[in-house]
């Protein structure tokens, strides 16, 4: 005679295992801190019981029964955690995946051979059992689903601006608190000078999910996607597309150079990227903490885009080579510590912006006399259109600034930073350029 299977479940007021104090201390403990990560991290109480069910049975299964089919359920509501097995109903000589009509009627009268029923084998103190041999599995399974939560949240935040709050530092990452999820600033990401401390409102770059680390959301400040992000926030023109920028070469801490292009021939690129009186860069290089940020033009034409890369040099001549992408760039002896910078660092950035390999040769047969001639000449024009003395417009023109048109563009604060000049010139600047 066939025999249908029926899938018979326990009578719980009857077969409820006695529950002890240590138990239901237990129970407790596991439901204050289900609630206590619902709250701060966001995963509910019914993932989280999931994930647990998931770790016990396989971290537990050779203490609860030998059967091929077992189950382990938790109550989101109490925390009780038990565990079944699905048996065959036989009438003598039980495997591990059977057991005896006599045993089974025990429970439920009215069982026959072949019927599959649902057995409770949870052992005595499941509860500390499990506690012992699943903590690392659970922990585990939280983290995964945690980073589930934050990849879901965070995804198409990559390559963007986000913003959060310092939370603790250590060995000189920074840990950064976004709610429910942590990013890191490693050293490495880190701009070279600046601090922080615990509770300061901090802005990155998201470079990446990694679900392997931990925290998963990688950060930077350093990179140069930062500033090309801090731009097309700042700058309208930037963010529409009107105005594009071609190339960004950083020296993070320090000095950054940024080519841009207009697409529309009514619109100048630097001076939307420089804003009026100069408010738009000076909040990136606030953000920056101070680093010097050079906004160029970019060119077609590589001697002018090498021009304005190099800039406040003056070059004589230039000797590209296309095919190797190499350039020798000619000056004379005042311009070219301008063209090296110091510590070769405008070299360096322009090299990186062009993504060609410059050299710098210095001709000394120019005219000397020639040469002191056109400089006294800018510097006696810059002293009367700015109504100062001739030492103090000898030191802009030293430092590459030729005209009042040049120093319009120019945020008040680089003037500062230039020596020798005192708080009546920068006064007297500050009247004319207004």
């Amino acid at each position: 005679m066939d025999h249908g299977i029926l899938c018979v479940e326990e009578d719980n007021e009857k077969q409820e295992p006695y529950k002890s104090l240590e138990a239901q201390n237990m129970n407790n403990e596991l439901l204050a801190i289900l609630e206590y990560i619902e709250q701060e991290r966001g995963i509910s109480k019914a993932q989280l019981a999931g994930a647990i069910e998931k770790a016990l049975l396989t971290a537990s299964r050779k203490s609860i029964h030998p059967a091929s089919d077992l189950t382990v359920k938790m109550d989101p509501a109490t925390g009780e955690i038990k565990a079944w097995a699905k048996l065959k109903v036989v009438e003598e000589f039980p495997n591990n995946d059977e057991i005896r009509l006599s045993d089974a009627r025990k429970r439920i009268p009215d069982a026959k051979i072949g019927d599959i029923v649902n057995w409770e084998v949870t052992p005595k103190n499941f509860g500390r059992i499990a506690a012992q041999t699943a903590r690392q599995a659970i922990l585990q399974q939280i983290r995964e689903a945690e980073k589930e939560i934050v990849q879901e949240e965070f995804k198409d935040k990559v390559g963007q601006l986000i913003s959060g709050t310092v939370r603790r530092i250590e060995a000189g990452n920074i840990f950064v608190d976004f709610g429910k999820s942590e990013g890191i600033i490693s050293g490495k990401d880190r701009v070279p000078g600046e601090q922080y401390t615990i509770g300061e409102r901090v802005t990155a770059l998201l470079l990446k999910i990694d679900e392997k680390s931990e925290p998963s959301l990688i950060l930077s400040r350093s990179n140069p996607g930062f500033v090309r992000r801090l731009f097309e926030r700042e700058v309208t023109e930037i963010h529409d597309g009107v105005v594009e920028i071609v190339g960004i070469a950083r020296d993070p801490g320090s000095r950054s150079k940024i080519a841009v292009r207009s697409n529309d021939p009514r619109i100048d690129p630097v001076g939307a990227c420089v804003g009026m009186r100069g408010m738009r860069v000076r909040n990136i290089t606030g953000e920056l903490g101070g680093e010097r940020v050079d906004i160029i033009a970019f060119s077609e034409n590589l001697e002018k885009f090498l021009a304005n890369a190099l800039h406040p040099a003056k070059l004589l001549s230039i000797e590209p080579d296309f095919e190797k992408k190499q350039v020798t760039v000619h000056v004379d002896e005042d311009n070219s510590r301008l063209a090296f910078g110091k510590k070769a660092q405008n070299i360096k950035l322009a090299q990186r912006l062009l993504q060609w390999q410059i050299t710098i040769v210095i001709d000394k047969d120019q005219d000397a006399e020639e040469f002191a001639e056109k400089k006294a000449q800018a510097v006696s024009e810059l002293a009367v259109q700015l109504g100062i003395e001739e030492p103090a417009a000898e030191i802009l023109v030293n430092n590459g600034y030729l005209s009042v048109d040049e120093l319009k563009n120019i945020p008040m604060e680089e003037l500062q930073k230039i020596e020798g000049l005192d708080e009546s010139v920068l006064s007297s600047i500050r009247e004319k350029l207004a």
